[in-house]
């Protein structure tokens, strides 16, 4: 860890190039449950979205719906996951890059925070359609 709690990396991304078989697949899991702990210690989103997941699936298991709907329920909970990472994903890169405002930056992350709006909705219209 460097000074700053940020995980340190090496200084060329080359470095990381060239991996191949069990090391692989190794350093990529490693890579991303480093990801979960970052979103899980920095983005509030996230973790609310967890704790949703952590109320809604064992709702969706014992619910009486058939397997295919059990699924849908499961699914959108874990896109809304996702598009949650992927959006923090977004948001650090631009903010690394600069911290100035810049229409093209606020552009970017509008979407990305427009596409986990549409993964929220999903769960409100697939939990409706299946429940109600």
């Amino acid at each position: 860890m460097s000074v700053s709690g940020q995980t340190e990396c090496p200084r060329d991304a080359q470095a990381l190039k060239g991996q191949k078989g069990l090391a692989r697949i190794g350093r990529a899991l490693g890579y991303s449950l480093a990801g979960l702990r970052a979103a899980l210690r920095g983005e509030a989103a996230f973790r609310q979205l967890v704790l949703l997941n952590a109320l809604l699936i064992p709702v969706a298991s014992v619910l009486n719906v058939s397997g295919s709907e059990r699924a849908l329920l499961i699914l959108v909970l874990l896109l809304a996951l996702i598009v949650e990472l992927i959006n923090s994903a977004i948001e650090a890169a631009i903010d690394r890059i600069s911290l100035e405002l810049h229409p093209l930056s606020k552009q970017a992350k509008d979407m990305g925070s427009a596409a986990q709006l549409v993964a929220l909705l999903s769960i409100v219209a697939v939990w409706g359609s299946v429940l109600l």
